[in-house]
C-alpha cells in the first residue's frame, strides 16, 4: 500500500513537472513577444510625407518632402534593434549626433509602427 502511494505521488510529481514544461515551451510566443526580425527594417518606409530609408548594415536615412527636402539631401542615421526598442543615431552637419529612441510596436513585411516617449506614435508602409 505504501508502496503505491509513493509510486502514485512519483507520477504525480512527473506529470506536473511535464505540464510546466509544456507550458513553458507554449508560452514562449508570450514571453518573447516584443521581438522584432531586423530584417524586416530594411528598405525604404513613407509616412504621409515622411521617407525612412534602412538597410541591414544599421545605416539609414530620413528626409521629409514637405519641407522641401529631397532624398539626396536626407539626414543619415545609424540604428539599431533590441527587443523592441529601436535608436536612430542622427548625424548633423555641424558634427555631434542626436540619438531617438522609439518603442515598436508592429512590424512585419508592409508595416512599421512606432512611438516615442512623448505620445508621438508613426506609421509607415514599406515602399516596393
Amino acid at each position: 500500500m505504501k508502496a503505491a502511494k509513493l509510486k502514485r505521488g512519483v507520477l504525480l510529481k512527473a506529470a506536473a513537472c511535464v505540464a510546466a514544461v509544456v507550458f513553458l515551451c507554449g508560452c514562449d510566443t508570450t514571453f518573447n513577444r516584443d521581438k522584432f526580425d531586423r530584417n524586416l527594417m530594411a528598405g525604404r518606409w513613407v509616412s504621409g510625407t515622411v521617407h525612412e530609408y534602412y538597410d541591414l548594415a544599421g545605416t539609414g536615412y530620413t528626409w521629409d518632402t514637405s519641407d522641401d527636402v529631397t532624398e539626396e539631401e536626407a539626414q543619415h542615421f545609424t540604428w539599431t534593434l533590441e527587443r523592441e526598442t529601436l535608436t536612430q543615431i542622427h548625424q548633423m552637419e555641424m558634427g555631434g549626433s542626436i540619438p531617438k529612441t522609439y518603442t515598436l510596436k508592429k512590424l512585419n513585411a508592409s508595416v512599421l509602427e512606432y512611438s516615442d516617449n512623448y505620445g508621438n506614435y508613426h506609421s509607415f508602409t514599406k515602399e516596393r
